[in-house]
């Protein structure tokens, strides 16, 4: 995809939300290790790498299952941690409560991704945009009632279980791309998730710009895909 192409072939922006406008990552690090520290007694034999990594090995598949729709999303939110606390031999502690607190937690530690403030409001003086994200539908709302100007500047805010599907689900993209009035090839769709975002996008008909933090590792971008790791470089495909 050339530089001087892209600007040309786009006329609406959408962005994913988690590790790619709000840094999720962080938010959930510093959760857990609050949850650790108020919890020493069951946590504290671990470390917060440990524990994050624990909780990983829980929570990713019980995503993975939501998002290809073979459970509820209220499993999601009421399993994780019983299930965690069963991994490391601490099944009498109150998971409701831990689980609880470290939703609160993480709320407190919700920032900007270095450079994508400003780099979404620069986006917006120049195309319409919009904001589709997978994730809880009252958490995201959380988020963006935090970040106003997130939602401020967006025409199309759409969380995908509204659609009744996770991405990378086809009919989420759709539904998009039909709130925004424009066309697949005239879209461009910006997020961190190889699977969900590039996957999802690609198929659609969409472009994507790939925030691959923690580089490409190995796959292999289309002639509507690019991967960028530093917001100037998002900034100067435009």
């Amino acid at each position: 995809m050339s530089t001087s192409t892209l600007s040309n072939d786009i006329d609406f922006v959408f962005f994913d939300v988690d590790d790619t406008l709000l840094d999720h990552s962080h938010a959930e690090r510093h959760a857990l290790a609050d949850v650790r520290s108020r919890y020493l007694a069951v946590f504290g034999h671990l470390s917060v790498d440990e524990l994050q990594q624990t909780y990983h090995e829980i929570n990713r598949p019980l995503w993975e299952k939501y998002s290809s729709g073979e459970i509820e999303k209220e499993i999601v939110k009421h399993d994780r941690f019983p299930r965690l606390l069963n991994a490391i031999d601490a099944p009498h502690a109150d998971a409701a409560r831990i689980g609880s607190v470290y939703l609160q937690r993480y709320a407190e530690h919700w920032k900007y991704v270095d450079g994508a403030r400003d780099t979404y409001a620069e986006i917006a003086e120049r195309y319409r945009v919009g904001v589709l994200t997978n994730g809880f539908a009252e958490v995201q709302a959380q988020k963006l009632k935090k970040f106003p100007e997130i939602r401020d500047r967006a025409d199309v805010v759409l969380v995908s279980e509204e659609t009744g599907h996770m991405k990378p689900h086809p009919h989420v993209f759709e539904v998009a791309a039909e709130r925004a009035e424009v066309t697949p090839e005239r879209i461009l769709y910006v997020g961190d998730s190889w699977r969900s975002d590039v996957e999802g996008g690609s198929r659609a008909g969409w472009h994507v710009a790939w925030f691959a933090r923690s580089g490409v590792n190995g796959q292999e971008m289309n002639g509507r895909t690019f991967a960028f790791q530093d917001w100037s470089d998002l900034l100067s495909r435009l």
